[in-house]
Order: C-alpha cells, then sequence, then structure tokens
C-alpha cells in the first residue's frame, strides 16, 4: 500500500477548533507538513458549521471528498454523545472497507465507534471520556492511559494536543521519521512521543530548580547520544541521585530512563537511514550502540524490520511521493 497522499478531515457540529488546526496545521496547504498532501474539510452538510468557540466554520466538500481520501479522520465535536448521522457512518465505514486509513482522537473516537469500526480493537479517547466510551461501546477494547493506539489502518488518540502526536505518528509510520521530525520542529513539538505514554503526568511544583535541571540535562544527552549515557552519570549532571533523577524524569516524561534514550536513539538511526547513506555501522556508532549488529537486533525487536530493510522502504517512498521542485514552504511566525 502506497503512502496516503489525499486526507479528508469530517467536521461533526460543534467541532473543536483545536483539532481543526491541528490537522489543518500538518496536513494542510497553509502548514510546512507536506507540500504533497491534498487536505479537505468535509461535512455531511457543506457551508457553515458551528464550533465550540461559537465561530462558525465554513465547509466546503461533502462527504464525497471521503469516497477518495486514503486518510480519513473523524474530527471531535460537542455532540458526541449522540451518533453521526447515518450517512456519515456509512462514508467511515466504506472509507475502512476500500482500504482507507482511518483515523480520530479525543471524542472523535466516538463517531469510529458508532461506525463499528472499533469493535474487538484497542482504542483510546480523552481520558476523561474513555469510561463512557466503554459503557457506550462494549465491544470496544479501551485503553484509557494511552496517548494514541495503532490498530493498522484504524488509529485513535487522546485529548487535545495529543493530536498532534497522533499526526505525528501517522506521517512517521508512512512517510520516515525525517518528515516527521521536520514537522515537529517547525512546530516546536517533541519529535516522537510513545503512543504508550500516559496521557496526564504527574508533574509536580518544581523544587530548587529541578525541573530546570532535568530540561537541561535531556537536551544535552540528545546532543551526546553516541555516548554510552548512563543514567547515572545523566543523574550526575542534574545534581540528583539515581533514584531521584528516575522519579523525576517519570513524572516529567512518562517514561523511564532507559525507555527515552531507547526511543531517542531509534528515531536519530531512522533519519540517519532515511536521509544519509552512511553505512549502517557509522549510523550505529552515532546513535549511540555498539555495533551494527546491536542496532539490527533493536530494530528488529522496535520497528519489525532491519535498517537496511528500513532504509530501502523509505527510499521508495522518498522516490515515488517527491515532486519535481516541491518543498516546504518557510514559515512565518
Amino acid at each position: 500500500m502506497a503512502p496516503f497522499t489525499t486526507v479528508a478531515a469530517y467536521v461533526p457540529p460543534g467541532v473543536g477548533m483545536l483539532a481543526v488546526g491541528i490537522v489543518a496545521e500538518t496536513f494542510g496547504p497553509h502548514g510546512q507538513a507536506a507540500p504533497g498532501f491534498d487536505f479537505a474539510l468535509c461535512s455531511d452538510r457543506p457551508g457553515s458549521v458551528p464550533t465550540d468557540l461559537g465561530v462558525p466554520l465554513t465547509v466546503e466538500h461533502d462527504l464525497d471528498r471521503l469516497a477518495a481520501a486514503d486518510l480519513v479522520l473523524a474530527l471531535p465535536g460537542a455532540q458526541f454523545r449522540t451518533p453521526p448521522p447515518p450517512a456519515v457512518l456509512d462514508a467511515l465505514a466504506a472509507a475502512h472497507e476500500r482500504g482507507a486509513r482511518v483515523a480520530a482522537h479525543c471524542v472523535g473516537a466516538f463517531a469510529l465507534a458508532a461506525a463499528g469500526l472499533l469493535d474487538g480493537r484497542r482504542a483510546t479517547t480523552h481520558w476523561r471520556f474513555a469510561a463512557l466510551l466503554a459503557r457506550t461501546y462494549p465491544e470496544v477494547v479501551v485503553e484509557p492511559d494511552a496517548l494514541y493506539l495503532d490498530e493498522g489502518r484504524i488509529t485513535t488518540g487522546a485529548g487535545a494536543a495529543a493530536g498532534f502526536d497522533l499526526c505525528l505518528h501517522l506521517i512517521r509510520r508512512e512517510h520516515g521519521t525525517a518528515l516527521a521530525n521536520h514537522i515537529a520542529r517547525d512546530m516546536v513539538l517533541p519529535s516522537h512521543r510513545d503512543g504508550g505514554q500516559a496521557q496526564y503526568l504527574a508533574a509536580p511544583v518544581p523544587e530548587d530548580g529541578e525541573d530546570e535541571r532535568l530540561a537541561g540535562v535531556l537536551a544535552w544527552a540528545r546532543e551526546h547520544l553516541h555516548e554510552p549515557l548512563p543514567v547515572a552519570e545523566l543523574a550526575r549532571r542534574a545534581v540528583m541521585s539515581k533514584r531521584s533523577f528516575a522519579r523525576r524524569f517519570a513524572a516529567a516524561t512518562g517514561t523511564t530512563p532507559h525507555a527515552w534514550l531507547r526511543e531517542l536513539r531509534l528515531s536519530a538511526a531512522e533519519e540517519l537511514l532515511e536521509t544519509t547513506d552512511l553505512p549502517v555501522e557509522e549510523v550505529a556508532r552515532r546513535v549511540g550502540y555498539g555495533s551494527a549488529a546491536v542496532l539490527r537486533e533493536q530494530f528488529v525487536r522496535r520497528r519489525g524490520v532491519p535498517p537496511r530493510s528500513y532504509r530501502r522502504a523509505f527510499t521508495r517512498v522518498v522516490s515515488s511521493a517527491a515532486t519535481p521542485g516541491a518543498h516546504p514552504p518557510e514559515r512565518t511566525a
């Protein structure tokens, strides 16, 4: 299956303007994401659609755009407790049936559940409404603590800003880490948050500048991936004991130092494999693995393919998706 290039987002009444901004910024023509994306907002009744801010949104396209899209997004709306009109449910189901990727974040997951697309699958939504989703649609395996869950051609995400994580994950999965990282950097976002990370983090009030020291250590670690980076060294730089460092790290990031470093190294390796012709041995050295064999082991375990296969796959993606003269436009503040 070729990577998606056409994207259609269903806009329900009372749509969240944050959600509209997230998908428009990531996939739309005024964002930096990728000039090749053909993005459209759709509704069962094109025209003026009310939003959660009380400011109407003009939607030009009807559900026919869903029929041609490679990626279909169901945006969250204020009336999520009531299923969308039958025409919308039929369009979502038909899109999935013909092979489109279907995704939703926040309470947009309720629309996918109403269409029967989440039956027997894992799904997540905003943590406040996870219990309601489970009660309303008992066939759905609701996991309330995940940022996003990838079930192949169906992906669901948590609330609010987790929509960015979901969109970046979809781009990373099909268009590669280099593009996803470029988008994240341009939008001043974390380049990657793992889908299993907790939705809300118990981040206490900073004490004696501990959070500032932790942020400085994380920035330093990103610049020194080629070094071993044992937890003891990170804790020393943060002027904390190993136990205090691990506790503060988990509170701030929702994961462990080892897991964070592993994902950071794999992400850096992906970008080098996609954007350079460096030997795998050199890629392994630059991201902090002792040998190509160790990198290969981690890649196969975490990504499902060896590094060389990953490089070949995304070389084909870039070659087939490239448009002559197309470059990500410059953004202005």
